[in-house]
Parts: C-alpha cells; structure tokens; sequence
C-alpha cells in the first residue's frame, strides 16, 4: 500500500507500507507485493509463518479475504481450500491466507539480498 498522498509516477521507498504493520518498506525491512500494490513486510511475514505454518493456528475471522491474493471464502470453497488457516494483523486487521505465506516465505527465503529465514518450529510445552 501507499501513503495517502503518493506520486504514484515518482514513489520513493518510505512511500511505500506494509498493509499489516504499515511499517515504511526501508534497506533493512523487505517488502513482498501480493495483488495490486499490497504488501507484507518481512517481520509481519514471520509472524505469520510461525502461527500458520508452525502452530498450524489460525486468528482470521470466519470468511477473511487474503489482502495479498484478494481470495475471499468463495474463492477457497471453488479451489477446495475451504478450511485454510488465515493470519490477521492485531494492528490493522488485514489477512493473509496460509497458501500466500508459504509463497511469500519461500520466495524471501531464497532472496541473498535479505538474511531472512523461515522461523523455527517451536516444540510444543
């Protein structure tokens, strides 16, 4: 997402946010794009990652649309994915589906210009 207020024909990085934190996109904070302009940084993905993939829990409302693949409960029911977990932001309520973090996880993964990492699994207590 933008800054309220961004020339969309000169953005500059700081005019660039995360959708679920809207941390500013900086040299130190990477930033993946879903569909149309929307973004997950790096420290929102991780959290994301640890709950769905890790805990395989979920906090997204029944019937969420993904922010970053606008997939809504329809969409999931049509492509057999009905019950798949979503992740929401405590801070701005934005979602993201389990399918699109393992995308986003993967690709931040792999990227040498980002010591990002997949997060541990936590054994249980």
């Amino acid at each position: 997402m933008f800054k309220p207020g961004t020339d969309e024909n000169n953005v500059q990085m700081s005019d660039v946010l995360c959708d679920f934190c809207h941390r500013e996109w900086t040299d130190e904070l990477p930033l993946l794009e879903g569909h149309r302009g929307r973004m997950i940084c790096g420290n929102c993905l991780s959290i994301a990652y640890q709950l769905l993939a890790n805990e395989r829990s979920s906090n997204a409302e029944a019937g969420y649309t993904c922010t970053l693949c606008r997939e809504g409960p329809e969409d999931r029911a049509a492509l057999d994915r009905t019950e798949e977990r979503g992740w929401a932001s405590p801070a701005t309520g934005a979602a993201v589906c389990a399918r699109c973090v393992r995308q986003a996880a993967g690709a931040l993964h792999k990227d040498p210009d980002f010591p990002w990492s997949k997060p541990p699994r936590v054994a249980p207590s």
